[in-house]
């Protein structure tokens, strides 16, 4: 094994970026609907909010100049890696209800893992962050897991 992830690295294991308060409007579900391609009526009028719909939430809203050359924004959640090759590793999300109109909902991303491997062509390290999201209440609404991996 490579060695490659030093404590620094490591210790950001647990940290969160600041979570996210927000109210979901019919018109924000309505426009999300129709800029992806929606067809169910519940969609598009805005009565309950299709898959993926909490992901332009938890982006931040930046300048163009600002953003890296790929056109994302940096990740400052993640930690510099030593391997530079990054490519999206998994996505699993469990719904526990439908995100509707009106619901004031607050979402949390942290840094749930990071651990090396050994692959075919080299050391590889994997990056696990978690979203949850649930009501202001504290009712679980979703919880993303995703992964990516550095090579």
């Amino acid at each position: 094994m490579a060695g490659l992830l030093t404590p620094d690295i490591t210790a950001k294991i647990g940290q969160a970026n600041p979570t996210i308060h927000v109210e979901v409007t019919r018109r924000d579900i309505q426009k999300y609907a129709v800029s992806t391609g929606q067809r169910a009526k519940k969609y598009l009028d805005g009565d309950e909010a299709p898959p993926l719909f909490h992901f332009g939430y938890s982006m931040e809203i930046l300048p163009p100049e600002s953003l890296r050359a790929d056109g994302i924004a940096e990740d400052k959640l993640i930690p510099p890696l030593p391997l530079k090759r990054v490519m999206a590793g998994s996505s699993d999300t469990v719904y526990h209800r439908p995100i509707r109109p009106g619901d004031k909902i607050k979402m949390t991303r942290r840094l749930k893992d990071i651990y090396e491997k050994e692959g075919k062509t080299g050391p590889l390290i994997f990056v696990v962050t978690e979203v949850v999201v649930e009501t202001e209440d504290g009712e679980p609404i979703l919880n993303e897991t995703t992964s990516l991996i550095a090579r």
